[in-house]
């Protein structure tokens, strides 16, 4: 994993194209996970209308870490994993993983899925259903079930609704 003392961290690219360091909204988190503050700028850095960089895939690490003594796990980080995994398999404009990362961002996302397994057993939160849900589908390769579960509950009734009629 990366070290949060590493400077690689400074150098990363977030959803905006240009360097952005998670490193203080990720320490925040680690103190007060409930942090909405960190949380809502996570979101907006980390990704951006489908452009995801470097530093978006680092964090993923670093939030299943930070999440692993949370239970259940907030539905951000179900959310944000998923949103960010989906930029990279759909749009080929973002960067691959790089090199150095990969081994790390695979192990993360395997605690994710098991987390996401254990928090839909437990949870009703529509979100928390959801956000955990797109986790599973995208680990095992489902992508249009990852993409549909990350729609909103009005969305999915509408697309239903056009090829289907009423449900």
């Amino acid at each position: 994993m990366l070290n949060l003392s590493d400077e690689r961290w400074s150098g990363l690219t977030g959803g905006y194209k240009v360097a952005y360091d998670p490193r203080q909204a990720l320490g925040a988190l680690a103190k007060h996970y409930s942090d909405n503050a960190a949380w809502d700028e996570l979101w907006n850095e980390l990704h951006h209308q489908g452009d995801v960089g470097e530093a978006s895939y680092a964090a993923i690490s670093e939030l299943v870490r930070i999440s692993a003594q949370h239970h259940p796990a907030h539905w951000a980080l179900y959310g944000l994993a998923a949103t960010i995994e989906e930029a990279r398999l759909v749009f080929r404009r973002n960067p691959p993983i790089p090199g150095w990362l990969e081994r790390d961002y695979a192990e993360a996302w395997q605690r994710l899925f098991e987390f996401a397994l254990r928090d839909l057993g437990t949870e009703s939160e529509p979100t928390i259903v959801t956000c955990a849900l797109a986790v599973v589908a995208l680990h095992r390769k489902q992508l249009s079930l990852g993409r549909l579960a990350l729609c909103e509950d009005d969305e999915r009734t509408e697309m239903l609704e056009r090829q289907f009629g009423a449900v």
